[in-house]
């Protein structure tokens, strides 16, 4: 049997005495007052987010989306306010798409409206990004049509898939397109590859933004004629940068962009597109009309992409051209390429989609030597021996930035193997250089 003694010891082990039970219970309400003071900081702070000033909202608003920002805007009477600030209206992206058949998420329509009822004389710099149907299309002729109250000075209409808007009734797409023409009267820049735009319109444009414009690329635009686009540049002498295709190229029109009243030009992109061999008639351009370009603006940077077929390029790179970057999207010939390096002094970029099962080594080693300005070469199904690459990197030298070469296109031979060929051309790069590798999956 337990003695008293015993009894007593065990009954003090299991029983807490009452000083810790008062010290857990002091512990619990000092826990308790500091969630609530934690509380009531976090609900001053809530407030002191809602006191922001609008410049500091209005900062923190520019970096977030659009879906985020409108969420961000119903917080308080305060961010709403911000959310409606001009100067977060003046660059606006359009989606519009229709959702069973792109990945784009469309702006909703009930903010177009408010963006149309509230912001149209705020917007600035205006994109429409349309997916490949028609009816995307019409929505954003239908938006264009209501921007009366505009001050656009950039606009970009883009087809992330074709047809979009060249399946736009041509009558509905140029009403609308005038409508920010003649109401905006200061755009710098416009990007309308792609759409049926006609010379009607372009006279429209010159009329109302003949002293702004710089910027205008118009690609694939199948109803402008060569004299439309003579009438933009007879009377937009500010214009620096052009886009177009072949067919609008004429020797009137370098020579009206090397007028004296014309400022120098910077950029010239043309696009020699072929769909079917055979059809398509190219004009040639005198060499005078090169040469008058380049005296007017010695800088200009001449770029042309060719998607021709191979009995399509006799017109082309007969004489002298002062083109500096050329791209060859087909298969090409070694003839044409060998006239590369005749005629093409000021080259800067090539790039050769495809050629055929002959070296190309003579061909690349006349336009290294004729072609003294050329700094980034890619070439993708060709050939090449180890030893003429070598010889084309070695009179390149450094001034060789871009060097893109698939390792399938280099071909041992006596004097060098795939394995020697990365040190010798790093070599005379004077940076490690290797390969392309055609990827696995």
């Amino acid at each position: 049997m337990e003695t008293k003694n015993e009894m007593k010891r065990r009954r003090t082990a299991i029983t807490p005495d009452t000083p810790s039970s008062e010290g857990g219970g002091t512990k619990r309400k000092s826990e308790a007052s500091g969630l609530l003071q934690d509380a009531s900081q976090w609900q001053g702070t809530a407030e002191d987010w809602g006191n922001l000033p609008h410049l500091v909202v209005l900062q923190i608003f520019q970096h977030l989306s659009l879906v985020d920002r409108a969420r961000a805007s119903s917080v308080c009477r305060c961010w709403n306010e911000v959310f409606h600030i001009p100067d977060l209206w003046r660059k606006f992206e359009f989606e519009l798409n229709q959702p069973a058949t792109s990945y784009l998420k469309s702006t909703h329509p009930d903010l177009i409206q408010q963006i149309i009822k509230r912001h149209a004389q705020h917007l600035q710099y205006v994109s429409f990004k349309v997916d490949s149907c028609t009816e995307s299309a019409e929505a954003a002729c239908n938006i264009l049509s209501q921007l009366v109250n505009c001050t656009i000075k950039t606009l970009g209409l883009i087809s992330t898939a074709r047809p979009s808007f060249m399946n736009v009734s041509q009558s509905h797409f140029v009403s609308a397109l005038t409508v920010v023409f003649v109401n905006s009267k200061s755009l710098s820049s416009i990007k309308i590859d792609d759409t049926p735009v006609d010379d009607p319109s372009l006279k429209v444009l010159v009329a109302n933004n003949s002293d702004t414009l710089k910027l205008l690329k118009m690609s694939s635009c199948p109803h402008v004629s060569p004299a439309g686009i003579l009438c933009v540049a007879d009377q937009c002498h500010g214009l620096r940068e052009l886009a177009l295709n072949y067919h609008l190229l004429s020797d009137e029109l370098l020579l009206a962009l090397s007028s004296e009243k014309h400022v120098h030009l910077e950029h010239l992109r043309i696009d020699v597109v072929s769909e079917n061999p055979g059809q398509a008639q190219f004009h040639t351009i005198r060499k005078s009309s090169w040469d008058a370009l380049v005296r007017h603006s010695p800088k200009v940077s001449i770029v042309m992409y060719f998607f021709l077929y191979e009995e399509e390029f006799e017109p082309f790179f007969l004489y002298e051209i002062p083109v500096t970057h050329v791209y060859f999207g087909r298969s090409v010939s070694k003839e044409v390429l060998g006239r590369i390096g005749l005629n093409c002094p000021r080259l800067v970029e090539l790039v050769v989609c495809a050629n055929g099962l002959e070296p190309l080594d003579e061909e690349l080693i006349r336009i290294a030597a004729r072609c003294q300005s050329l700094a980034a070469i890619g070439l993708g199904e060709c050939e090449v021996t180890c030893s003429g690459f070598v010889e084309f990197v070695k009179m390149c030298g450094s001034r060789l930035t871009q060097l893109s070469i698939m390792e399938e296109v280099l071909i041992p031979d006596s004097r060098y193997n795939l394995d020697q060929i990365h040190s010798e051309v790093s070599k005379h790069l004077g940076r490690m250089w290797f390969p392309d590798m055609m990827p696995t999956w």
